[in-house]
């Protein structure tokens, strides 16, 4: 017997046009800020309905959610390409990837001009950089401790290299237009304080600079393979979410 009612969605169609609406999202937000920015501008922009959109997405939160959600998807495949294989090499890496997704640079930053109000969902939203300091990250330091790649003294490597990142992610904002690096050379000297900051020094017997590389990888696959769950997540139909 055949069934009554709506036909079923096209999910493929469903998926190709809420990436539509983020897309637009993106776009509108770097030029004119999160605050300026409203559902209908977006919807013009996407071209689509604005209930299209809520049918996405419950709240501009929400729509703001899932756009940071897929940038940082975008970047872990980015610096997952370049198979970073140290840790110098994984922090230089990022910093170019970062600096290459003005959005996501710009909530590293905090840039109330671009986030607006959104500074607070950013805050309790995941780490921008993409690379959370700490559980899995934790774990792949020990390891390179272990292979000889990181120094075991002084034991604060999580505050220095963070520090470290943060400290040049922010200054080619302080610097005069005149005296900003190439975005490729500000990577290139981060991966290389990261190293001179925490490393050995020391060239390691091909086995374990293998292991190392074997190590930043895997942890590169963990934390995307997180990150694509929560997107999914966010691009599933509003009604399909567990609030």
């Amino acid at each position: 017997m055949a069934r009554s009612g709506r036909p079923p969605q096209d999910t493929a169609r469903q998926a190709e046009r809420a990436h539509r609406i983020l897309d637009a999202a993106a776009e509108l937000i770097l030029r004119w800020g999160y605050d300026k920015t409203t559902v209908d501008d977006v919807a013009r922009r996407a071209g689509v309905a604005k209930g299209t959109i809520y049918l996405h997405w419950k709240t501009r939160e929400e729509l703001f959610a899932a756009l940071l959600r897929r940038e940082r998807v975008l970047m872990l495949d980015r610096v997952r390409d370049r198979a970073p294989a140290t840790l110098g090499d994984l922090f230089g890496s990022l910093a170019s990837a970062l600096l290459h997704r003005p959005l996501l640079h710009a909530v590293l930053l905090d840039d109330s001009e671009v986030l607006g109000k959104l500074t607070r969902l950013k805050r309790q939203g995941p780490a921008a950089g993409g690379l959370e300091l700490g559980g899995p990250f934790d774990a792949y330091l020990r390891e390179l401790v272990r292979l000889g790649a990181v120094r075991a003294e002084p034991a604060e490597h999580v505050t220095v290299i963070g520090s470290i990142f943060y400290g040049f992610m922010f200054l080619p904002g302080a610097q005069p237009e005149s005296e900003r690096l190439p975005d490729d050379r500000v990577a290139e000297l981060l991966a290389e304080t990261v190293e001179r900051a925490v490393g050995t020094g020391r060239a390691l017997p091909s086995g374990d600079a293998a292991a190392v590389a074997r190590a930043t990888l895997d942890l590169l696959d963990a934390l995307a393979d997180v990150a694509r769950r929560k997107l999914a997540t966010s691009m599933s139909p509003a009604k399909e979410r567990v609030q």
